[in-house]
């Protein structure tokens, strides 16, 4: 029996490295997996009752020949569809294999042989002993239960690239708006000269790395480094590129921003508490890095009302949110529970229930503005629990909706913060729901802010009767760790806002961005935060309407100094390339883009299959830091 088993496992742990969320690991190498030279004995069809079963032995033995043919013919060895197809034929034999009740120490036991033996990923073997027994109980649980073919679940899993078909419930689904009648749309008017204003700041993607060692080694085995035990190197005291947020990085942050902005009252952090070593962090890993974080914000900004919204890696494993359906050890209660008991120092009671119920919560700001904090790892295509179903799970869409109706009753504007932006890196069914609602309510909701990629970026929201006018913008703010690609400056954003008086449209008036510059820090000692630009000024805007987003949009086609100038802010201004034509597209595209699997808006500069390719290779490549 184990014999016979170990050949599905292999592709077992070909799964799990094929799907690691967020880690910096190579692809899988397709001249590392077994071939069938005389030394197995398992790569057979084998006879299992009245019919033939072909074993997973057999299934990779013909990808892998048929692979060998792509590549002798010119194709690629790795990527791609060749990805989706050892995808699907995992997932067809893990399906066999897990329905015929294989013993979980097996398949963790094989999983973690094939990971090692491997080296899928080209690094050291504590990754492979901590990611496998991380991801069992979830993914075992989910291929047991999900109703999908093998072709659908890639699909899901890895993008619609990978599937002719699609999951069922992910252009099936939607939330009624009850209240059909929509207000015509009209643009926020410039307050008059002299209006009283608060600012708004925006902390996103702390990945907070309590092991992290100054002096220690920046390249290194793991995805992340900067770690003792890795051995000696020249980590920096505030941070070094490829390794996530130090102590004294956080501290000295929340000193600077205490001491810029004395009085501040208001500040959104827009999740990811943890590091990225998502191989071996527990549950009591994320609780103590979640009540360390809250606690340092409390500490040195403890007049300032701190609204969070749920990234995510805050649990474990990483990328693992289950519906209240799923019930017992499986169960996101501790959680929930936690962010409760930390939340509640800055949020009204009558937060706790949804909050309990599913990470996100109403906060009445003042008496004209309210803020929604969604919990956007609901739409995530790496949270395996959505395979099970993805319809609205808690029913968050629909009480956004009903919230979103009250306010407009009320005459009250409405901010809404999440982790994830609720675009490539979400489910369809999803996306398009949540923007036909906010669409509805475009003159209630007046700005909408998330984190996830790392970068410092714009989207623009269209209408949706006809795709032409601008409704709304999401401000997608950059991350403090200095963990995105090749390494980012450690970076936070203020917003001025109109607001709060009787008049109070609550438009986001500018914003600013503030970078450390982490090799100054570590020659001189002295960290600077200083700033990086604001908005207004560097784009020439004469508002932050959502019309004067399009109107830049339209300037970039034509206008090289700002197409670089916007380039390099996406970034953090760090190690900056030239953004030529293809980047330029992808660049205006992105900015163009708010929905899953809709590229409508940029027909004319996607014309070409490069063009396309260029554009999805940049929106991975956002993702992949997350």
């Amino acid at each position: 029996m184990e014999g016979k088993l170990k050949a599905a496992l292999a592709i077992a742990a070909i799964v799990f490295c094929l799907v690691l969320p967020c880690v910096k690991g190579k692809s899988l190498d397709l001249e590392q997996i077994p071939r069938n030279d005389g030394h197995t004995t398992h790569w057979k069809t084998e006879q299992v009752g009245d019919q033939k079963r072909l074993h997973a032995g057999t299934r990779l033995a013909e990808f892998i020949r048929a692979t060998k043919g792509r590549q002798q013919n010119g194709g690629q060895a790795v990527g791609g569809n060749l990805t989706c197809d050892a995808c699907e034929l995992a997932a067809r034999a893990l399906q066999d294999l897990i329905v015929s009740n294989a013993s979980e120490d097996l398949i963790v036991k094989v999983a973690l042989d094939i990971c090692i033996g491997l080296r899928l990923h080209d690094v050291d073997d504590r990754v492979c002993h901590g990611i496998i027994p991380e991801f069992k109980d979830e993914f075992i649980g989910v291929i047991r239960d999900v109703p999908l073919d093998p072709k659908e679940m890639c699909g899901v899993l890895l993008g619609p690239s990978c599937a002719t078909t699609h999951n069922p419930w992910d252009e099936s689904w939607t939330v009624p708006i009850l209240n059909l009648v929509k207000p015509k749309y009209v643009p926020s008017p410039l307050p008059k000269p002299g209006s009283p204003q608060i600012l708004l700041l925006h902390v996103s993607d702390i990945h907070y790395d309590a092991k992290y060692s100054a002096g220690s080694l920046v390249q290194c085995s793991e995805p992340i480094c900067c770690r003792s035990w890795l051995g000696t190197g020249k980590a920096g005291k505030y941070g070094s590129f490829n390794c996530d947020s130090p102590l004294l990085l956080l501290e000295n942050l929340l000193q600077r921003i205490s001491t810029a902005y004395p009085g501040l009252k208001y500040a959104i952090f827009t999740g990811d508490v943890p590091a990225h070593n998502v191989w071996n962090q527990s549950r009591d890993d994320i609780i103590k890095s979640i009540n360390d974080v809250s606690d340092l914000f409390s500490k040195y900004l403890p007049t300032t009302t701190v609204y969070p919204a749920l990234g995510n890696h805050e649990s474990s494993p990483v990328n693992s949110f289950p519906p209240p359906y799923v019930t017992g050890y499986n169960s996101h209660k501790w959680l929930l529970d936690t962010l409760a008991k930390n939340w509640g120092r800055w949020l009204p009671d009558s937060a706790q229930g949804t909050i309990k119920l599913g990470g996100y919560y109403a906060a009445q700001v003042s008496d004209g503005l309210r803020l929604l904090s969604l919990n956007i790892n609901y739409c995530n295509p790496l949270n395996w629990w959505l395979l099970i179903n993805d319809t609205d799970p808690t029913g968050q869409l629909a009480w956004m909706r009903d919230q979103l109706q009250d306010c407009e009753t009320k005459n009250q504007k409405v901010y809404i913060i999440g982790h994830i932006p609720p675009s490539g890196g979400c489910l369809k069914a999803w996306s398009w729901v949540y923007h036909k609602i906010v669409d509805r309510y475009a003159n209630t909701v007046r700005g909408q802010f998330f984190g996830h990629t790392h970068s410092d970026e714009e989207h623009i929201m269209y209408d949706e009767e006809n795709s032409t006018q601008a409704v709304g913008v999401w401000y997608v703010g950059p991350s403090v760790t200095p963990y995105m690609g090749s390494g980012v400056y450690p970076a936070y954003r203020h917003y001025e806002i109109d607001g709060e008086y009787a008049e109070s449209t609550y438009a986001v008036l500018d914003h600013s961005t503030y970078i450390l510059n982490l090799t100054d820090a570590d020659l001189t000692q002295k960290p600077e935060w200083h700033l990086e630009y604001s908005a207004r000024a560097a784009y020439g805007m004469a508002s932050l309407n959502p019309d004067a987003w399009d109107d830049l949009a339209m300037r970039m086609l034509t206008n090289d100094t700002l197409v670089q100038r916007y380039h390099a802010h996406v970034s953090h201004s760090t190690n900056v390339s030239p953004c030529d034509a293809s980047c330029r597209k992808s660049l205006i595209c992105g900015l163009k883009t708010t929905r899953a699997n809709d590229t409508s808006q940029c027909q004319d500069l996607l014309a070409t299959d490069a063009d396309r390719a260029h554009f999805r290779a940049r929106t991975d490549a956002l993702l992949s830091n997350c």
